[in-house]
């Protein structure tokens, strides 16, 4: 198994805000911990669902990033996929060279060890 971190990203509606916090929350043995954000969708591939974001030309979403390890990541994919079949929740990983805490001597392996 490796031991690799990665950032995990969704973006989604935000009408699945309490949805997708509450299961994230749920999933205690996957997901440490997430950051939330509000973004704002551009593309031919975004859907504009009202008629406010039909003026402002964008649609209104939500960002949850996590990192986990590598293979953390691929069980919480599959139980999203399951969870949210239909939801169209975008999804994207990238690698993390270096994960810790200033001030608290956390390092990157060593921050959420179970």
């Amino acid at each position: 198994m490796s031991a690799e971190f990665i950032c995990l990203t969704l973006i989604t509606a935000r009408s699945l805000r309490d949805e997708l916090f509450d299961y994230l929350s749920e999933q205690r043995d996957l997901v440490p911990g997430f950051t939330s954000s509000d973004v704002a969708g551009h593309g031919s591939d975004v859907r504009l669902q009202t008629s406010a974001e039909r003026v402002k030309g964008h649609a209104d979403e939500l960002m949850v990033q996590t990192i986990i390890h590598v293979q953390e990541a691929v069980r919480l994919l599959e139980r999203l996929k399951t969870a949210f079949e239909g939801s169209r929740i975008v999804y994207w990983t990238m690698p993390v060279s270096e994960f810790g805490a200033i001030g608290d001597g956390g390092e990157p392996s060593s921050m959420f060890q179970r």
